[in-house]
């Protein structure tokens, strides 16, 4: 009998965790369903290029998997039962419940509006594909000298904000950062993105919080109100809310407590991976929602799996952070170097050559999704027979 592996999800992690399980397992011993709302695999990481009026090379998880063994369902999960080990999603035929005998979770966030008055009605947020393409549709109808502001200074803040002003430099774009620009950065790295920031027109306002957002404007904690034809919002994300209804066990935050291999640590034939796993890093720091977290997290999960399905060796690849990747248009990047717990170091590339760095990033990226083994050739093996129950135990009479 085939042991089912149900993925949900098919972002950066979901989609590298299936193809890379389909490469170390047998077919005949496994049976990998992939669970996706869209038919398309989404470069989030470029959802900041589709806002601004870019359009991006479509990428059909049909043909990403072509050949693969994975089975690809296109629906929505609705519900998960760990402690039944099924999982509720709905689809172009109805509402259906898959079994499973291994889980792996990888649902990922959405934006988060921090539960800012208007923010829900009024913003428009860029961290999924159809937050992206109505921001499009509203910035392209803007006409010259309309303002637009982007709420947050964090990665996607700044992204989103040099991306515009590139590619819309008729607008008047401006940046609400809670704290410095880029105050987290190298000073290298900060003198760098105010160089860029300025040379680009964009408008920035430190050290403000947005406490309001209307139709025309925005309301800052100080009473400042801020004109915005677009409120295009980034000031963080939120997990996807399935597993706080769910018995496994979650952090504050609603994500998955998992272990070092990113399995749940109340429901072992459960793994979370990316965005949805509470899983720590260097230090024993959180990983951070982000493509630098999710991928790592995929490759331990989808090894560490192959490896108990199997009786092979645990994998023991420590979860770090190398650099920050940010692209600030489509000339200029920013790659500042970090220390394994992600704290910056004076190290940073800056210019047209980061700018070429970022893009082979994304790239690689997208590409690693359909090559979740980095073109290395594997060898797929046998799943180890699972014990057969004990019988209980027949007391016979003295």
């Amino acid at each position: 009998m085939q042991h089912r592996i149900v993925v949900l999800g098919a972002g950066y992690t979901g989609a590298s965790a299936a193809g890379r399980l389909a490469r170390r397992l047998r077919r005949e011993d496994v049976a990998i369903t992939l669970v996706n709302a869209e038919p398309d695999f989404v470069e989030r990481v470029r959802m900041h290029q589709l806002a601004a009026g870019q359009d991006l090379t479509p990428r059909p998880l049909g043909e990403m998997f072509a050949g693969t063994g994975v089975e690809l369902k296109a629906a929505k999960v609705t519900g998960v039962d760990a402690d039944r080990r099924t999982v509720a999603v709905h689809g172009a035929d109805g509402t259906e419940e898959l079994a499973y005998d291994t889980l792996v979770y990888a649902l990922g966030s959405g934006w988060k509006d921090q539960g800012v008055p208007g923010a829900a009605e009024h913003a428009h947020e860029i961290a999924g594909r159809a937050g992206a393409l109505r921001a499009r549709e509203r910035l392209a109808g803007l006409e010259a000298g309309r303002p637009v502001l982007v709420v947050g200074g964090g990665l996607t803040g700044l992204e989103a904000a040099t991306e515009l002003a590139e590619a819309r430099p008729d607008l008047e774009v401006a940046l609400a950062a809670h704290g410095g620009l880029g105050d987290w950065l190298s000073p290298k790295g900060a003198r760098h993105l105010r160089k860029v920031v300025d040379r680009l027109g964009i408008t920035v306002h430190e050290h403000t919080t947005v406490t309001a957002v209307e139709a025309d404007r925005v309301t800052t904690a100080d009473g400042t109100s801020l004109p915005a034809a677009v409120t295009v919002w980034t000031t963080g994300f939120a997990v996807h809310p399935i597993a706080g209804a769910t018995t496994l066990e979650t952090g504050e935050t609603g994500q998955i407590v998992v272990d070092g291999t990113m399995r749940s640590v109340s429901h072992p034939d459960v793994y979370a991976i990316g965005d949805a796993a509470l899983a720590m890093g260097a230090g024993g720091k959180p990983l951070r929602m982000s493509c630098a977290s999710g991928i790592p997290t995929a490759w331990q999960a989808a090894d560490a799996i192959a490896a108990r399905l199997t009786g092979g060796k645990l994998p023991d690849m420590p979860l770090r952070y190398f650099n920050q990747c940010i692209s600030l248009g489509r000339k200029e990047g920013l790659i500042q170097f970090v220390t394994a717990d992600d704290r910056a170091v004076g190290a940073a590339m800056t210019g047209r050559f980061a700018a070429v760095y970022k893009e082979l990033v994304c790239k690689g990226a997208a590409w690693g999704v359909a090559n979740p083994t980095m073109g290395i050739p594997t060898r797929r093996r046998r799943v180890a027979p699972r014990p057969a129950a004990a019988a209980p135990a027949v007391r016979t009479p003295a």
